[in-house]
């Protein structure tokens, strides 16, 4: 089967991600309709691209992925390290970068107490701190993190920290860099082997303009 008639399912986050990567499909040449990013659908149709997109939220992009109703997606490698799927990791796409910390309030000591961590992903927090020897209470929240440390919920917090300017704005510092973040191109694994010619058009549409980017 030619790539031509290999109908590709693609799973995209909404918000930043699905601009930058939208972006990054163009300047590849791939043909994406001008109102693409302003569509209210859940799928999108692109038969002129060969591709139907998925619009869901950040942390399903990898399950639709690892379960095959996607064929390939777009996602952070927090979402991926957090969710720990069982997908392929294809491309680095150095968009949407940023980094996760370990943050709290600038007096903030440690007493030898059992300290408690607020975070939204538990899973990349306990093993951080589990690898540095250090035992704490993972409290996991879905929205608001900065406020844990100001109302004593938490001693300190796991999150995703961009310009700092969130933390800053609510008296909180980063105390430990965990590690840096960009946005990742991942595949089905069944369908990497079945649609290989397709998947492999996409990717190297996206290294194109990555390698680009990078130099």
């Amino acid at each position: 089967m030619s790539r031509q008639q290999e109908k590709l399912i693609v799973a995209m986050p909404k918000g930043r991600i699905f601009e930058e990567a939208a972006d990054l499909l163009r300047r590849a040449g791939v043909n994406l309709p001008p109102e693409f990013e302003d569509s209210r659908k859940l799928i999108i149709p692109v038969p002129e691209a060969g591709m139907d997109f998925i619009l869901a939220k950040p942390t399903d992009v990898p399950t639709y992925v690892e379960y095959g109703v996607a064929d390939i997606g777009v996602v952070g490698k927090d979402v991926l390290l957090e969710e720990d799927r069982d997908v392929y990791e294809l491309l680095d796409l150095n968009i949407s970068k940023c980094k996760m910390a370990v943050a709290g309030l600038p007096d903030w000591k440690d007493d030898g107490n059992q300290p408690r961590v607020a975070t939204k992903f538990p899973r990349i927090a306990s093993k951080f701190f589990r690898e540095k020897g250090q035992q704490v209470e993972v409290i996991k929240l879905n929205g608001s993190i900065e406020l844990a440390p100001i109302i004593g919920l938490a001693d300190r917090i796991v999150d995703i920290v961009s310009t700092g300017q969130t933390l800053k704005e609510n008296g909180l510092v980063v105390h430990e860099e965990i590690l840096p973040i960009s946005t990742r191109l991942i595949a089905n694994r069944v369908s990497y082997r079945m649609k290989s010619e397709a998947i492999d058009y996409v990717y190297q549409k996206f290294a194109s303009v990555v390698e680009k980017k990078e130099d």
